[in-house]
């Protein structure tokens, strides 16, 4: 998630082209409000979580809360992470750096920037059953293989981004709180974006 990757999905995207993917900018500048503190792996986490089981994760925002149903059957690696985060308080006073309305809403980066991660990157995990829908969850990435900890949630269905981002999820309750985020460029705009101040995950 440190480095940049050039738009790739224009060619894949129907006309109109697409907005820019959900990835970071190449070197951005450091960031005016970092998280207050940061928490950092050498490694991706063994993988903890049952995949036969049901995982929840309820996102509590500024703005509201919203609640996704994880796949943890289908990509259970990618759910696996983004657990071991959530119950880490990784996502915590991290905001929607980068949203942009009609195409999705981005967060998960402790710098607020696009650049940030958790100090490892794991692999694509993708399922021929997961599409990128309305209200899909899924992992931004700079490239093959290099997710971390930043994700995105889709406004609309974006077909050109299935097969290159790792679906993981989908928004079960709180779509009025995802319109609602404020449009954000980390490149553009001084100000923070909306913060998330817990992520709750419930394994059932």
């Amino acid at each position: 998630m440190l480095l940049a990757v050039p738009f790739l999905l224009a060619a894949c995207a129907p006309p109109p082209t697409p907005p820019p993917p959900p990835t970071p900018p190449p070197q951005p500048p450091p960031s005016p409000t970092p998280a207050p503190r940061a928490l950092r792996w050498n490694a991706p986490p063994p993988m903890s979580i049952d995949s036969n089981k049901k995982y929840t994760a309820i996102v509590e925002t500024t703005k509201g809360r919203m609640v996704f149903e994880l796949f943890a059957k289908e990509v259970p690696r990618t759910v696996n992470n983004f657990v071991f985060l959530a119950r880490q308080g990784f996502y915590n006073g991290t905001t929607f750096h980068r949203v942009i309305p009609g195409f999705m809403a981005q967060g998960g980066d402790p710098t607020g920037t696009g650049a940030g991660g958790p100090g490892y990157n794991f692999g694509d995990e993708f399922s021929p059953s997961l599409k990128h829908d309305t209200g899909t969850l899924s992992m931004a990435n700079a490239g093959p293989n290099t997710n971390g900890s930043q994700f995105f949630v889709t406004f609309a269905p974006t077909p050109w981004l299935d097969g290159k981002h790792s679906v993981f999820g989908r928004l079960a309750q709180g779509v009025d709180v995802l319109r609602s985020l404020t449009p954000r460029d980390p490149a553009r705009t001084p100000t923070p974006g909306d913060k998330i101040l817990n992520v709750i995950i419930q394994e059932q």
